[in-house]
This record gives structure tokens, C-alpha cells and sequence, in this order.
């Protein structure tokens, strides 16, 4: 799962986080013991994918990847990367870095002087129990016309080949996924003064959503 936002935003909370920094193409890790501590969900429910030893080894190959999304990761990569923009201004935030090469490419977009920011959970990947949160600080720390991205699961449409073979699949391996079957992302979102544009990918089994704080 893979959440962008853009624009001259703080980041959103003390470490964990890595700082990329164009000019000098150093990456800094400030590492703490809150980084140590893996939330219970993934431990419970993704130990197979970011957890073990080998997950990175193993999932970190871009074909992989795609096969896994049917073939649709470079159609959906690629739309966040026509929703940014090039190139990336001021300070761009990456939400949770998961698997495939979205990070390099959109830390090659990033202008002169600009800075690209990454926060993560395991440290690896949000999910349900911090959905709610994590929008909410997003749409308070995104500037007047910033823009949040996110790319997600969908319901796909009820005539979908997949439809009914994806959803037993999902709650064994992705089980909060299918809370988005059953609710619009919006349910997340505080009450406030913001814009919700979504667009279907592949039947309806993906799904992006871009959230604009207005001016």
C-alpha cells in the first residue's frame, strides 16, 4: 500500500524517518528504539511479506511485484507519478515504503534544492488501525492546494473475473484490504475544508484517490 502527499509539508512525526537528500545523494536514517518496536498487526498478519527474514529478498523484484498486482503496477505507479508532476518542488512526503520502484523514481524527480522525506511503520507499512490517523494528520500538515495520493485496493465490479477469487485470497493474506470493499476511503477522512477525486483501475480492483486541501 502506497501513500503519497506533496507539497511544503513538516514531516509528520519524529523518527522513524529518512531524509534523502538530492544535492549530496546521502541517505540519513535516524534510527530509535520506537523503530525496534513492530506494531501488532503486521507481526500477526504480514509476517510473511515485510517480516522474515528473506521477505525483502524475495519481494523486492519488480516483476514479482507486478505479477502480484496483475500485471497493473506500472499502470498505477505511473499514475501517481502523472498526478505529482515533474519535477517536485519544496518537500514531498512518502508515506510507508513498500515494495517496487516508485520511491527512485519519484526521489529522481525531485527539483534542485527540493527534499524528499519517507515515514514508515515496521518500519514498513500502515493499515487499518491507523488509517484514521494517519489521513488526519496528513490533511493537517499538507499545505492549501497540497495534494495526498493514495493507491489502494477497491471493490471490483460485480461482473470482475477476479472478484471472487480475490476476496478469499485477501482475507487470508491482506486482511484489512477488504475493509475497503466495504468503505470508501473518505470514511477516514477528517470533516473539513478538502476535495475527494477517485479513479478505478482494472475493474475496479485498485483504486486511487486524491485528496486536495483547498486553498
Amino acid at each position: 500500500m502506497q501513500w503519497d502527499l506533496t507539497g511544503d509539508a513538516a514531516v509528520i512525526s519524529p523518527p522513524p524517518r529518512a531524509s534523502i537528500d538530492l544535492g549530496t545523494g546521502t541517505l540519513a536514517l535516524p534510527l530509535s528504539s520506537a523503530e525496534l518496536e513492530v506494531p501488532h498487526y503486521l507481526n500477526a498478519h504480514y509476517w510473511w511479506a515485510y517480516i522474515h527474514p528473506t521477505a525483502v529478498q524475495l519481494f523486492e523484484r519488480q516483476w514479482l511485484i507486478n505479477l502480484i498486482l496483475w500485471g497493473n503496477y506500472a499502470r498505477l505507479r505511473d499514475a501517481v507519478m502523472a498526478e505529482m508532476g515533474d519535477p517536485l518542488p519544496g518537500r514531498t512526503l512518502q508515506v510507508a515504503c513498500a515494495y517496487g520502484d516508485l520511491t527512485t523514481r519519484l526521489s529522481a524527480r525531485v527539483a534542485d534544492g527540493g527534499l524528499m522525506d519517507i515515514v514508515d511503520v515496521l518500519p514498513i507499512q500502515l493499515s487499518n488501525q491507523y488509517r484514521e490517523r494517519t489521513l488526519s494528520e496528513l490533511c493537517r500538515v499538507v499545505k492549501p492546494g497540497g495534494k495526498i495520493i493514495v493507491v489502494d485496493y477497491d471493490l471490483p465490479r460485480w461482473w470482475h473475473p477476479l472478484r471472487y477469487i480475490w476476496r478469499p485470497l485477501l482475507a487470508k493474506l491482506e486482511p484489512f484490504a477488504l475493509d475497503l470493499w466495504r468503505d470508501e476511503i473518505a470514511k477516514w477522512l477528517p470533516c473539513g475544508s478538502i476535495r475527494v477525486r477517485k479513479e478505478p483501475f482494472f475493474g475496479g480492483l485498485y483504486q486511487k484517490v486524491v485528496i486536495t486541501r483547498r486553498a
